[in-house]
């Protein structure tokens, strides 16, 4: 900087005064979203799902023990239910409620769910048993996991699973794809793109 540049640099800043420090803190809308509000919204969400899942057996549609479970929202293209159907996604998480009780497989499935789309997994495997030999309910997880997923705004589709993989005792489930894989897709499709 040259003598004249310098003398008219500090001309310039004659008038600033120094910021002073005191205990004020600006936080951006942006600094909001912290770990502790996440966790908040993650719980109200969980809460909001066990408040409208019913576990008593009279709210339940009664599912066969052998019954095939079929499930997909409107927009999900035929292709790609195949694929569900015959199990040729891989499964990300793997979900084993037939041990538990419905207040705790309610409880397991809404977390489990919630956690998988919050890591950006698109498939499940959920093994709720048959049922055949329950009393006084056949089949009872089988026809509360049924319908639960469909109560899930995350759940884009389920069907029963292959033989190999559980059969009529187990599910495939599709999830919705998260934000930030939405944009990706949006990226990686779009026209013109030369990405095909």
């Amino acid at each position: 900087m040259s003598v004249d540049d310098t003398a008219l640099f500090l001309a310039e800043m004659g008038d600033v005064k120094p910021l002073t420090t005191n205990d004020k803190v600006f936080v951006s809308s942006k600094q909001l979203d912290t770990d502790a509000h996440r966790a908040r919204r993650k719980a109200a969400m969980q809460n909001e799902y066990l408040a409208k899942l019913p576990i008593e057996p009279r709210l339940l549609t009664p599912i066969a023990p052998d019954e095939i479970m079929s499930y997909k929202r409107n927009g999900v293209q035929e292709e790609v239910f195949r694929h569900l159907r015959l199990g040729k996604y891989k499964k990300q998480t793997v979900l084993d409620l037939h041990a538990y009780r419905l207040s705790q497989a309610r409880e397991l499935l809404v977390e489990t769910i919630i956690q998988a789309q919050e890591r950006g997994e698109r498939n499940l495997l959920i093994i709720h048993g048959k049922g055949v030999n329950n009393k006084p309910y056949p089949a009872l997880m089988k026809s509360a996991v049924n319908d639960w997923l469909m109560q899930f705004e995350q759940v884009q589709a389920f069907h029963s699973a292959t033989r190999e993989q559980g059969g009529t005792g187990a599910l495939f489930v599709m999830l919705v794809k998260s934000d930030e894989q939405r944009i990706v897709s949006g990226e990686t499709n779009r026209k013109g793109s030369g990405f095909r």
